[in-house]
């Protein structure tokens, strides 16, 4: 088999969009609303599109990934630059088989190469953990809307990037699209098949 990642092309954006929906369809909330995420972003300019990944197998698309520009409030007053990851997602028949940490180390390094300072974002340190992140709040940046929260991840890219920092996060505005345009996101929604939201056991929203 042949794994090939590269640079998300616009011939990939509604296959990229369906992926993303099946991958996270009823996981988070009754329904889902990353891929209208991602739809939305490739037009903010906070969207790295040298960071736009889709990864292939044989040909055939089986994950994404995406990052975008965000800060760091320093208490200070003054901000910091890093980026932020997500969605990123591997197909559910692909998952829990090392696909997701092949494309997330990928990432990473093209990243790195960017000259990017820090990763930030949100997910499971079980995961994320294996690729180098650790807990947000153990580098002094604590999430604005839970501040003791264990889910707030970084990875830092640039060795002493994050010394001395103390500071909040908070989640891009673009990650808010579906909240501030409803009818668009409801609009958007029913250019795919339709699918039945559940509301399930472990559902965060």
């Amino acid at each position: 088999m042949s794994i090939e990642i590269r640079i998300e092309e616009e011939r990939d954006y509604r296959n990229v969009e369906n992926l993303i929906r099946e991958s996270f369809w009823n996981v988070y909330r009754p329904g889902c609303m990353e891929h209208y995420v991602v739809h939305c972003f490739r037009n903010d300019p906070a969207y790295i599109k040298e960071l736009g990944f889709v990864m292939e197998e044989d040909g055939v698309l089986i994950g994404q990934a995406m990052y975008c520009r965000s800060e760091i409030k320093l208490d200070s007053g003054e901000t910091l630059p890093a980026i932020t990851l997500g969605p990123i997602c591997i197909a559910n028949d692909k998952k829990r088989t090392g696909y997701g940490k092949i494309l997330l180390d990928a990432t990473i390094e093209k990243a790195k190469s960017l000259g990017f300072g820090a990763i930030i974002n949100e997910g499971n340190i079980d995961f994320y953990g294996k690729s180098g992140f650790v807990q947000a709040k153990s580098k002094g940046i604590l999430y604005a809307d839970d501040p003791e929260a264990d889910y707030l991840l970084v990875l830092e890219l640039k060795k002493g990037y994050l010394d001395g920092v103390h500071g909040t996060w908070a989640d891009p505005e673009g990650y808010f699209c579906c909240e501030k345009d409803p009818e668009g996101f409801a609009s958007y929604e029913a250019s795919f098949p339709y699918k039945e939201k559940l509301k399930l056991t472990g559902q965060l929203f």
